[in-house]
């Protein structure tokens, strides 16, 4: 653990196109940036100081893996859902936690993950959801716990 009184998160996500990625985040955060550190850089703040940024650099696009935990992961889903973008997975663990993960065109991840008030409709309950694979085009079975990596 970091020993500290004060902590900032800043999470970066390499995009290789950035105006068509920005406009996917501005849907999936369901508001504009909360600013611009320069051309190719867009950062929103998810809650007071911790932000999530996008820059453009194709050489490392599609390699980032983020998880944010929330407070109402069914508003925040259904939020997202309204705006056009759907899950490429749901995820379920035996300890109630649920988690909903959305790939940029790049494959990048974002999941939510939080206590749902309802039964997620693709989940099993058991901790075996289905996670659709974008690079292999094939579903894979994920077993993990939701602490490991």
């Amino acid at each position: 653990m970091l020993v500290t009184t004060k902590l900032d998160l800043f999470a970066g996500i390499p995009v290789k196109r950035y105006a068509e990625a920005r406009k996917w985040y501005e849907r999936l955060f369901g508001s504009p940036p909360a600013f611009l550190p320069h051309d190719t850089e867009a950062v929103w703040e998810l809650a007071e100081h911790r932000y999530v940024y996008i820059v453009e650099q194709a050489n490392h696009a599609g390699h980032a893996r983020l998880t944010v935990f929330v407070e109402d992961l069914d508003t925040l889903a259904a939020g997202v859902g309204e705006r056009g973008l759907k899950a490429t997975a749901r995820e379920s663990y035996p300890n109630g936690v649920l988690k909903i993960t959305y790939r940029d065109a790049d494959g990048n991840e974002i999941g939510f993950g939080g206590a749902s008030k309802r039964e997620s409709p693709r989940g099993t309950g058991s901790g075996r959801g289905m996670r659709a694979s974008t690079r292999s085009g094939r579903a894979q079975s994920a077993r993990r716990q939701p602490n490991e990596s």
